[in-house]
């Protein structure tokens, strides 16, 4: 490689580049130092670069999210009941785009898929005029359908959303210090995130590989791991008090 010399010029100092000489004519004047500048944006644009490439990897484009709840009709949803002389449109059914249930008999909806990991998104509110009443979100439901079948309920007790209950052996580590010593099921909430009734409340519920965390109007009430990582339904339980939902959609994870 050659090495060119500027010509100097009064109150500078020759700096040596390698190529051409005519391209390589800067100096340093009056103190001043223009080339390390540039070489100081130069690298500092490179580093922008190389971290932006670094988050784009590391954060892969979101699956589009899936309707669950079509706002018509319960298309995608079997139930299962305690009274086996009752039918779905019997506990279930649908106006203005919410989905209502009477909240007897006992028994939940689940959907016709099975789900392993995802971010599960809905909308809830209890009855406006009528006392509020008990029902949850179970996660993961697997092996035989009855009252209640294996799976981790995300809790919809009034006042009580954020709770886990441990339904039929259904495995899951918490903070020891929110465990309800008279019933080690049951998983307390570490903080009250839900508005009061009939207000329109939202549950976020991420269940990924062996973790599940629950978002209430967009705060962390609760979180566990190891889960079950298995395939299952996901069910919304009728469980004594009229309850409507909306906006239920479900984003895959990988």
């Amino acid at each position: 490689m050659q090495v060119a010399w500027s010509s100097p010029l009064p109150h500078s100092i020759p700096v040596r580049r390698a190529g051409n000489a005519t391209i390589c004519s800067n100096f340093v004047r009056h103190g001043r130092k223009p080339m390390r500048t540039l070489w100081t944006i130069g690298l500092a644009m490179v580093m922008g670069y190389w971290g932006l490439t670094a988050t784009q990897q590391a954060a892969p484009a979101q699956a589009k999210a899936i309707k669950l709840f079509n706002g018509r009709d319960l298309t995608g949803w079997k139930a299962y009941l305690a009274d086996p002389n009752a039918k779905m449109e019997d506990v279930w059914r649908v106006e203005n785009g919410i989905l209502i249930c009477k909240g007897e008999p006992l028994g939940y909806i689940y959907t016709e898929k099975d789900y392993t990991n995802y971010i599960l998104k809905l909308e809830w509110r209890w009855a406006p005029g009528k006392p509020p009443g008990n029902s949850g979100v179970l996660l993961r439901v697997h092996g035989e359908h009855k009252i209640w079948p294996r799976s981790v309920e995300a809790q919809l007790m009034h006042m009580n959303s954020g709770d886990f209950w441990l339904i039929d052996g259904a495995p899951l580590v918490t903070d020891p210090e929110y465990i309800d010593k008279n019933a080690e099921r049951h998983r307390w909430r570490k903080k009250t995130a839900e508005k009061p009734a009939p207000e329109w409340n939202q549950y976020e519920i991420i269940v990924q590989g062996d973790k599940i965390t629950l978002k209430v109007n967009g705060e962390v009430v609760n979180e566990g791991s190891g889960a079950e990582i298995v395939a299952g339904k996901i069910a919304l339980q009728s469980e004594g008090g009229e309850i409507h939902f909306r906006n239920i959609e479900l984003i895959p994870l990988e």
